[in-house]
């Protein structure tokens, strides 16, 4: 048996599946524990063995908020305690950040160190605050492994300067067993069916899509649904407000439906009645991109969706032109409207193309393979294999 903490800062927000799907596909082999400071949808992302400091005696947490003020973090020892306590042994640190605070916890608890990076703590963070680029070498000298999403993220990763042996691609997994498939099918006359799923975040791309939604519209009947919302940073409401211009700038306002975020199984009901899932990736302004693939885009091209993305970070690792799915460049309002309108006139290639999408998916992002392929890593590392 390999115990393994997972530190995490809030398990889980609702756009995070991914990680929930890490944890419950592992093999039996190894025991899981989640380190986080708060909690919230549980009644959605339940696992066993969460340890979370917000349950902890008030008198702890107030001491902890105290201590902060000078650069004391009783937190870590709150993780350490729990690493203690179950006698792990490795630390899995969830994004680059949280990695280079858990080290200490690492070296005191003598545990080995893995850190998976996501993304954003690749690309934007050491680009708009260059000391993470010295304590990314710091971290990059004392972890065991690195793992992220695909190829593309692996180099900027070495790039940062980790180096090479210690990097290690790791699929995040989808749940198939949850995911019907579908293959799409379409008829001249429908409404075309478009989905759009994600948070309100420059890199998703949501306004450009909508500008090509907007230009398609006279030719094409379609529908819209837009899956998704604004958090609390301020990054993300100045977008809500691009899309929603963008919405108005596009005559789409009778045929767009803003549902708002949703429940990962409600979801997947509303993609059922959908034809095109559009996922316009992009380099952000500040930096910042998807570093490896949306799992929504993995998960609709599991459940027969046609995909419409971009040559963006590693989502053609996903997405084969013209063979899974269409991708155009970043930005290109011309080649996605091509795009959908290549799948209207070619709507006899659509099983075809949905079928060598599941079975693409089947292959590289099924979570219980990955969860195998993650515990082969851990097993690896301490020799327990």
């Amino acid at each position: 048996m390999i115990t393994v903490v997972h530190s995490f800062p809030t398990w889980l927000p609702q756009t995070q599946t991914w990680m929930y799907n890490q944890l419950r596909y592992l093999p039996d082999g190894v025991d899981a524990h989640v380190v986080c400071k708060q909690t919230e949808h549980l009644d959605q992302f339940r696992v066993p063995n969460i340890h979370c400091f917000a349950d902890e005696p008030r008198w702890r947490r107030v001491w902890d908020k105290g201590l902060r003020l000078f650069r004391f973090r009783p937190y870590l020892n709150f993780m350490g305690d729990v690493a203690d306590g179950c006698k792990a042994d490795i630390l899995h640190s969830h994004f680059g950040p949280i990695g280079w605070s858990d080290m200490s916890v690492a070296r005191r608890a003598d545990l080995r160190h893995v850190v998976t990076f996501y993304g954003q703590d690749v690309n934007h963070l050491p680009q708009h605050h260059p000391i993470w680029r010295q304590r990314y070498a710091d971290l990059f000298a004392h972890v065991d492994a690195v793992l992220c999403e695909g190829h593309h993220m692996a180099d900027r990763i070495r790039k940062l300067g980790c180096p090479g042996h210690k990097i290690r691609v790791q699929n995040l997994g989808i749940a198939l067993d949850e995911i019907e498939f579908m293959p799409r099918e379409w008829s001249p006359g429908q409404d075309l069916q478009v989905l759009i799923a994600a948070a309100f975040r420059e890199k998703k791309g949501i306004p450009i899509a909508i500008e090509a939604l907007g230009e398609l519209r006279e030719r094409i009947p379609l529908k819209v649904t837009l899956v998704g919302d604004a958090g609390p940073d301020p990054r993300t409401i100045e977008e809500k407000g691009r899309i929603l211009a963008a919405v108005d700038r596009s005559g789409l306002g009778g045929t767009i439906c803003m549902s708002g975020f949703l429940p990962h199984a409600q979801f997947l009901g509303v993609a059922r009645e959908h034809h095109i899932f559009l996922s316009p990736s992009i380099t952000a302004e500040d930096g910042d991109t998807e570093g490896g693939a949306p799992v929504s885009l993995i998960e609709m091209s599991a459940a027969g969706l046609l995909v419409v993305s971009t040559k963006h970070c590693d989502i053609p690792e996903v997405v084969t032109h013209r063979k899974t799915g269409l991708l155009a460049k970043e930005r290109d309002v011309p080649g996605l409207v091509e795009n959908v309108t290549w799948l209207v006139e070619n709507s006899n290639r659509w099983s075809e193309m949905c079928r060598a999408a599941r079975r693409h998916v089947e292959e590289k992002f099924d979570a219980r393979r990955q969860g195998r392929r993650l515990a082969n890593i851990y097993e690896a590392l301490t020799d327990k294999g």
